[in-house]
């Protein structure tokens, strides 16, 4: 249609221009005809041609470079910002693709309106060979696994946290190794030291399986008001054939306020003293020997102990049916007024100090721009303040306290049970101590009891 019209239009002119001109291989009849032919060939670019060339010291475009332009597709290329996956470590590269790929996954899928039965068993997976992009951070070849998606996906909204901080907080920056920690793998915080993401065995993977289906519902009933750890996600990473499992949970301790004090708490005194290596460290795991040595006790109100001892008694109860034992209360303290000391000390000095990938923290921290959602807060906190929708394991010391504390109290190590093993290790504690001994392995109803017996009795 486009070349008949023109054809005629072309015809017309050429009768006009013979008429005019006399002679129809003059200059009038070249440029009929450049036109013409440029109308062919470019009819979705004459506005845009008409608008270039009317513009105030527009350029002469010869024909050819315009031919030469139709022909060339232009492309569009995005600047890479965030998603560069870069560690040190080839596991954590891979752990943030793999939680940026798996989140955008799962942005696709419609929410479940309940979880079935088949949700705590699948899982999803991506083998990545000969990858070429982003080969300085990425491995060459690398598999991803990640159990029960939608399950943890359900569990991360009951908690309050969106998927979209989730994939910030694990893939904006590499997480941080704790080489201080006690654990035999891996034990990192996330940049924004929010999340926890722990090592665990292959075994321990399968308690998980048992253990969630049970738990997610737990959660439900419970409102997630509990002082149990808040399971995130599990990822399986592997790179050179090797398996690497990862449990994520919610940081028990703030992410902006230091944690000047740590106990590790079972309810025995039985061998339940820190060694003087882990004495040494920065910040060393304290036990129960330690915490009635030191004299420590917990000072918050009668309304803020009523509802510990519930949550506590609760989740007990709960850890009894699943046979689980062996569990600890693990209890932070940030002592305010030495944290407003040391901030006073950082500016009276004048010297800024460079804070390395496990360099120390600031008294008060203040969290990464630009994330949103839960990590922002609504107003500006002073010191000791918190907010209540991330600090979740948090409380203020009570009115009338010898000193303003911050504790932060949850339970942990929550997927030992009581099999055959832990019965085994019961028999020959009681051989060699007696059976009238406080054995730190014991059946989970007498564990339970012991247990509450020794929270009951750390507040003032």
């Amino acid at each position: 249609m486009v070349d008949r019209r023109a054809k005629s239009g072309l015809s017309r002119a050429l009768r006009s221009t013979g008429a005019a001109a006399g002679r129809p291989g003059g200059p009038l009849l070249f440029c009929i005809l450049r036109t013409c032919r440029t109308n062919i060939l470019r009819p979705d670019k004459q506005g845009e041609r008409r608008k270039a060339m009317s513009s105030p010291g527009a350029p002469s475009i010869p024909f050819g470079a315009l031919k030469h332009k139709r022909k060339t597709k232009k492309k569009h290329f995005v600047q890479q910002k965030v998603e560069v996956f870069r560690a040190s470590d080839p596991v954590l590269s891979v752990l943030m693709w793999g939680v940026s790929h798996s989140i955008n996954d799962l942005s696709q899928v419609p929410v479940p309106v309940m979880l079935l039965p088949d949700d705590f068993k699948a899982s999803t997976k991506i083998k990545v060979i000969n990858h070429l992009f982003n080969k300085e951070n990425l491995p060459g070849q690398f598999k991803f696994k990640e159990y029960c998606p939608q399950a943890f996906r359900n569990l991360r909204e009951r908690f309050g946290i969106e998927d979209q901080d989730y994939q910030v907080s694990l893939a904006r920056s590499a997480p941080l190794k704790d080489e201080d920690g006690k654990c035999v793998g891996l034990m990192l915080t996330s940049y924004d030291r929010t999340l926890v993401i722990k090592e665990i065995s292959s075994e321990e993977v399968e308690e998980m399986h048992i253990f969630l289906s049970e738990y997610h519902q737990y959660i439900v009933t419970c409102h997630g008001s509990t002082l149990l750890p808040q399971f995130l996600a599990m990822y399986r990473v592997t790179v050179e054939s090797e398996d690497t499992y990862l449990l994520v949970m919610r940081n028990m301790f703030s992410h902006r306020l230091h944690t000047h004090r740590k106990y590790e708490l079972k309810g025995s005194v039985l061998s339940r003293e820190a060694s003087f290596k882990e004495k040494v460290k920065d910040l060393p795991g304290h036990k129960d020997a330690d915490f009635r040595n030191n004299v420590q006790k917990v000072y918050v109100s009668a309304e803020e102990k009523e509802k510990l001892m519930e949550k506590l008694n609760r989740d007990i109860e709960f850890l009894v049916r699943m046979r689980i034992m062996d569990y600890s209360l693990l209890l932070g303290i940030h002592d305010v007024e030495r944290a407003e000391r040391d901030e006073e000390d950082m500016d009276s000095s004048g010297d800024e100090e460079e804070e390395g990938e496990n360099g120390p923290v600031p008294p008060y921290s203040t969290s990464p721009e630009g994330i949103p959602g839960y990590m922002n807060s609504l107003k500006p906190l002073g010191p000791g303040e918190f907010d209540p929708y991330v600090d979740v394991y948090a409380i203020q010391s009570a009115e009338g306290a010898p000193r303003r504390e911050v504790y932060f109290m949850g339970l942990i190590d929550v997927l030992t049970q009581y099999d055959t093993k832990k019965k085994a290790a019961h028999a020959a504690r009681a051989v060699k101590q007696g059976a009238g001994a406080e054995i730190s392995t014991v059946h989970p109803e007498q564990y339970a009891k012991r247990f509450r017996d020794f929270f009951s009795k750390i507040f003032a």
